[in-house]
Formats: C-alpha cells, structure tokens, sequence
C-alpha cells in the first residue's frame, strides 16, 4: 500500500524551486519597498517640487507669448544652450517647462533607477544576503524580478508625479512627459539590470550604468548642439534625446510613437538580464577580476584607496573640465539671453551676487560646480561603508592596520579629490571663456570649505552608525535642491542659510570675505574628526 500511496501522492507534490524561477517575488518586492520606504518618496519629492517650482517660476518670468517666443528662438538660435538643456518646441508655459525640466528629470529617474536595481541584485550578492535566501524557496529569477518590479514602480509613480505637476499647463502634455521621464528611468533600470549581471561587484555595476548614462548625455549634447530640432543622430541614441523628442507641449503636438520607443528597448535589456541570470551562479559574474600578480603592488591603505577610488576621480574629473568648458562657451551671451528681463537678471543675481550679469552668471556656474562636487565629496566618503558592508574592511582592520590609517586613505582622496575637480572646472570655465583666469580660479577653489564640510557631515554620519551614513545622501540632495532651484524658486533666506554654500563669498564680483571661508573650514575639521574618533570607538557591525 506504501508505494501506491507514495505514487499516488507525488503528482501533487509542489515543483521543485529551479521550475518556479519567479517563486518568492512578492515578498521580495515588498521587502525592497519596505527598504526603499523613504529613498524613493524623496527622490518623488525633490522631482516634483522642481517641476512645480520650475514651472511656476518660468511663468513670472515669461508672463506673455511674446517673451515666450523670444526666449524660446534665442535658446535654439545658441548651440551651447542647446547643448545644456536641449531645443524648445514651443512657446507655451508648458513647453518651456518641458525643455528647462524634461532632461534633468530624466537623468534624476535614471539615477534613482541604477541605485535601486543594483542595491536588490548585486548589492545582495555581495553581502552574502542573496545566497542565504536563494537557499529557501526563491526562484531564480525572483531576485532580478523584484528590483526591476521596484525600480518600475518607482518610476511609474515619478511620471505622475511629473504629470501632476504639470497638468494645469495641458493634460496630454504633462502625460507626454511624464511617460517620457519614467521611460529614460526604465531603460536606466533595465540597463542596471544587465549590468549587474555582467559585473562582479556593485560598485563597477554603478560604474558602468553612470558611465552609460554620461555617455548618453554626452550624445544628446552633441546631437543638439548641431541641429536645433533634435534630429540629429547623435541624439536619437541618446535615450535622454528620446525624452525630448517625445516633443512634450511642442507646437506641433506629441510625438506619442517615442514612447513607444522606450518600451522597446526596455523589454529587449530585461530579456537580456534574464538571459544572463540563468546562466551563472549566485556572487558570479561574466566579467571576473584578474588574478594580481604574486608580489602585490599596493603599498598600504592609501594606495588601496587610491586603487579602490581612482576610477570614479577620473571620471568626475572629465566631467568637470568638459562642463567648465561647455559653461564657459555660455558666458558672452548671458546678457543677451537675458535681456531687459528685470526677473531673470534677478534670479541669476541671487544665484550669483549682486555684480554685472556676466560676472554674477560666471558665480552662478562655479557655485554650482561647488554643489555638483558635494555629491562627489559624499560618494567617496562613503565608500568607507561600502567597504565595511561589503566585509572587506574587517579582514586589514584584523590585522596591523590602524582604523584611523584605514579611514584616512580613503579621506584624503575625498577630499583632496574635491580640490582637484574643482581645479579642473577653473580651468575649463577659462578654456571656455578665454579671459579672467584668475577670477575664475578663485570663485570655484572659494566653494572648496563647504564642499569640505558636506563631506565633514558624511563622516559624521557613518562614523555614528553605518545606518545613519545613508542620511549623508540626503543632506548632500538638500544642499544641491537649495542652491540649484532655490532662488529661482524665491525662497526666503533663511532656507537658503541651511546650506553651507550660501555663507561663501560671491567670486568674482564681490569683495573677498574670509571669515565664513574659514568658519566653514573649522567646522569641516571639527566634523571630520568628530567622525572619526565615534569610528575608533565603535563596532565594525554598528
């Protein structure tokens, strides 16, 4: 009767984990959001404010159709504005929003979108996280499921974060865009995916999905540069050139088959991601690190570091000098772009001090170099916590290796890094600009002490706890949200004062005053080595 029992019984039986390869993905998609609960409403926040404060600036600067169109033909008759922020299309409200917001909003969907699939996929792989789970009833494929799930979702509801933004300017230009800004995030998102696969760790897999997304950049750049419709094929292989020719609010109408576009090429990277998870095994990847050589060639922690960081300084460095010389190019015709326009002239005054146009706008650029920099200075602080997440730093922590040595490599790339980019955008500003050398040199090294004390606070926070190190993220996005679409947004000046950059002198234009220059070095200092020794005091596990 046994075996009759036994026979009888297996049909019925649960199928074995590897024939349910998506077994798992719910719980693991509410994880991720229960993860993801508070990144994800922020990035919507930061989104939509910008829209709706970009938007509802533009209309007091642009009151009429007639300065609408002025703009609108002056910004397509510059190559250099082309290249920045792309073609206008039209000479609504709507439109303007849709060529000073659209790209940018794509890029902060793409950003938010390589961060949450490798933090689900690689991210787990490497902290040994992902292997203990697969050990359960997980399917294959549930892991790489649940973060694309995530990042979608994310991106679904950033576009009706746009569309609601926008939607007194026009419904179906607002949904125009909304689906364009989700579409680049989904692209972004399915490349990370790919990605993530290839790659062995989660650094290289953000590596390459930012690198994929300055490429991408860089070609719609050129591609608008030369023509001033968009059509030009630079552009169309550019998914950031696919948002703007989705042609949101364009006079015209809606180019609603681009769209189309982006679903396209989306499903053929996630097809490519599900090939690619099927076959290697958890922690594996296609593109496995070199075995080093038998004698090493790091000598100590800086030169780890500097083995570790060197990659992503240069990086942000080219990026620096080729944007300093692209701002450069834009300097001479900030006055006429501006014109007679008392509210624009008003909004690039706050931004950058109460001097001649020309001057406030070369101000306006190196601050927002110094608030660009604030991200790098974060992002190598952190990687003290990637390396301790990832359980690399305990093994030279074990051994002779001093924390403080082990943190200070790290630190003096940091910081030093921000100088040297910094320096760079000096040197393109004036490559681009042709004169005022040292002017310029001095107005972008002066962000240097705010800079120092975002990465202050970074160190700080991990120092705290590794749980709070994630926060610095968040202040290093306040500090660029404020300076960045603060004054056109007219906020009182005591949000401004939260961050540090709006204490510094406005370079050049303005007198030199040294003492917040040197207020906020201290502060840098006191800060850094605040974190520093709560580090030498604390668990490596928090």
């Amino acid at each position: 009767m046994t075996p009759v029992a036994s026979a009888t019984a297996a049909p019925s039986a649960a199928p074995p984990r590897g024939h349910r390869p998506y077994a798992g993905t719910g719980a693991l998609v509410r994880l991720a959001l229960r993860r993801d609960r508070v990144m994800l409403p922020v990035w919507m926040l930061v989104v939509g404010a910008m829209v709706t404060g970009g938007t509802g600036a533009l209309e007091g600067l642009y009151p009429t159709a007639a300065e609408r169109a002025d703009i609108a033909a002056a910004m397509n008759a510059n190559s250099s504005m082309r290249s920045l922020v792309g073609p206008v299309f039209g000479d609504t409200v709507g439109a303007l929003a849709a060529w000073r917001f659209g790209v940018f909003a794509a890029v902060l969907a793409a950003s938010m979108s390589l961060v949450v699939v490798v933090r689900h996929t690689r991210e787990e792989e490497e902290t040994g996280r992902q292997e203990m789970l697969s050990s359960g009833m997980l399917g294959r494929r549930a892991p790489l499921t649940a973060a694309l799930a995530t990042a979608l979702l994310g991106n679904a509801l950033l576009g009706l974060v746009v569309t609601a933004a926008l939607a007194g300017q026009g419904l179906a230009g607002a949904l125009a865009l909304g689906g364009a800004v989700a579409g680049a995030g989904a692209v972004f998102a399915a490349l990370a995916a790919v990605a993530a696969q290839v790659t062995e760790s989660a650094r290289l897999a953000k590596g390459a999905t930012a690198g994929a997304l300055g490429a991408a950049f860089v070609l719609r750049a050129a591609g608008d540069a030369g023509e001033a419709d968009g059509s030009a094929a630079a552009t169309w292989l550019s998914p950031l050139g696919w948002t703007e020719n989705v042609r949101a609010f364009g006079t015209g109408g809606e180019r609603w088959w681009v769209l189309a576009v982006f679903a396209a090429v989306t499903a053929l990277l996630v097809a490519a991601a599900y090939a690619l998870t099927s076959r290697r095994d958890v922690g594996m990847s296609f593109l496995a690190s070199r075995p080093g050589p038998a004698n090493g060639r790091i000598g100590g922690a800086g030169g780890l570091a500097w083995r570790l960081q060197r990659g992503s300084l240069l990086g942000w460095s080219v990026g620096f000098l080729a944007a300093g010389v692209v701002f450069g190019g834009m300097v001479d015709g900030a006055a006429e772009l501006v014109g007679d326009n008392e509210q624009a002239r008003a909004v690039f005054e706050r931004m950058g001090g109460q001097a001649r146009l020309t001057e406030a706008f070369l101000s306006a650029m190196c601050g927002l170099f110094g608030l660009v920099a604030g991200l790098y200075v974060t992002g190598s602080v952190l990687r003290l916590h990637g390396e301790e997440s990832s359980q690399r730093a305990e093994p030279m922590l074990a051994a002779a290796l001093g924390r403080m040595r082990w943190a200070a490599g790290h630190l003096v790339i940091a910081f030093g890094g921000s100088a040297l980019i910094l320096l760079l955008a000096a040197g393109g500003l004036w490559l681009g600009h042709g004169k005022d050398g040292g002017a310029v040199l001095g107005a972008c090294l002066v962000q240097l002490p705010a800079v120092l004390a975002v990465g202050g606070l970074a160190v700080l926070l991990y120092g705290v706890s590794p749980q709070a190190a994630s926060a610095a993220w968040g202040v290093a996005g306040l500090v660029l949200a404020l300076g960045w679409i603060g004054p056109a947004l007219d906020l009182p000046q005591p949000v401004l004062d939260l961050s540090p950059f709006a204490h510094l002198p406005r370079l050049p234009g303005t007198p030199m005053d040294w003492t917040p220059v040197w207020v906020l070095t201290a502060l840098a200092a006191a800060l850094t080595a605040a974190g520093l020794v709560r580090l030498r005091r604390r668990d490596l596990a928090g």
